[in-house]
């Protein structure tokens, strides 16, 4: 439920590989230096340079720098530095503006879960991090995408290396419909932390980029089979809808039906699960049943994490009519009633 970070540190050198600037156990020849200041293991000349500080065997003519810094013999363009302290001739694209952050988003208001990950950065980076993953959610309740997704990729320029930074620029794209984006920030946060767990929506992007059989191929990956039970409900609706993208609509109902009729309705995706089997009965032309199923999606959806309130035609709210003030208003209207016999007067 996505990209930059502090300056990477320097990786070990990968074991087996020598170390650059001479290795004792390497197999090349030593090439060492004879007193002449040459090498004696090589048979060239030596390379003397003559009085005016050229190379006397060399018919190459001096290059000198010129007056302005630059080399008069080249024909290269100089590299100046423009008054913002830039390089005018570089293309390299300038650091967005950091997104502002209310005063009242705070570092500790993130998931303790996703705050431990942000332990290897600096305290300071790791507090900005944090707020700006904070907004992001604050943004997506909002169905803000674009704060949102500004938020994301500040914390990924300063945490990109963190998985559930990325995981979180992931979700962001995911929300906009930015499949291919969303794809590789999953790729990314399932290699930088060695969890599965995103397998599902990895599925449903492969689909939304119109590759049901990709998503197929990853929902019977060793991997998956091992995913816990949240995950395996939503890769089955992800196979569910690739079934249907196939045209497979029996398979699409069949691959469902058991969880939904079994599944409890207090699960925290049960009501997921049965819209996603009342779409499935929907595509396969029972429209009586899956107008069922679509009602009882309605029933334990409180927090509309579907549309079925639409589909259904429950998102219009009923017009409140005011009686008291209409009462009022015909009384004016109508005059004083005669206390004696409850007549209007005339």
């Amino acid at each position: 439920m996505t990209d930059d970070r502090d300056q990477r540190r320097g990786e070990e050198r990968p074991e087996g590989r020598p170390r650059r600037g001479g290795d004792r156990f390497s197999d090349r020849p030593r090439r060492d230096r004879d007193d002449r200041g040459g090498d004696r293991f090589s048979d060239r000349p030596r390379r003397d340079r003559d009085e005016r500080g050229g190379d006397r065997f060399s018919d190459r003519p001096r290059r000198d720098r010129d007056d302005r810094g630059g080399d008069r013999f080249s024909d290269r363009p100089r590299r100046d530095r423009d008054d913002r302290g830039g390089d005018r001739f570089s293309d390299r694209p300038k650091r967005p503006r950091e997104p502002e952050l209310p005063d009242d988003i705070e570092a500790g208001q993130l998931a303790k879960e996703l705050r431990s990950e942000l332990l290897t950065l600096s305290k300071d980076n790791a507090e900005g991090v944090a707020r700006h993953l904070v907004a992001v959610g604050r943004a997506l309740d909002a169905e803000d995408f674009d704060l949102a997704l500004e938020h994301a990729q500040e914390a990924g320029r300063r945490a990109g290396r963190v998985a559930g930074v990325r995981e979180t620029l992931g979700v962001v794209h995911y929300r906009r419909g930015e499949w291919a984006k969303a794809l590789a920030e999953f790729r990314t946060a399932r290699r930088l932390s060695g969890l599965n767990h995103l397998l599902p929506l990895m599925a449903d992007a492969e689909r939304g980029l119109g590759r049901p059989e990709r998503a197929l191929e990853l929902a019977a990956s060793p991997e998956a089979k091992r995913l816990a039970p949240a995950e395996q409900i939503e890769m089955a609706i992800v196979v569910s809808g690739a079934r249907g993208d196939l045209g497979q609509t029996a398979a699409a109902v069949q691959h469902l039906r058991d969880l939904a009729r079994a599944g409890s309705p207090k699960a925290p995706w049960a009501a997921r699960l049965r819209y996603a089997y009342a779409a499935a009965l929907e595509a396969d032309g029972q429209e009586v049943e899956a107008q069922e199923w679509y009602a009882r999606a309605a029933e334990l959806d409180e927090a509309g994490e579907t549309d079925v309130r639409e589909v259904l035609g429950l998102e219009t709210e009923p017009e409140v009519v005011d009686l008291v003030d209409e009462e009022d208003d015909l009384q004016d209207t109508e005059g004083p009633r005669d206390a004696g016999d409850g007549e209007p007067g005339r």
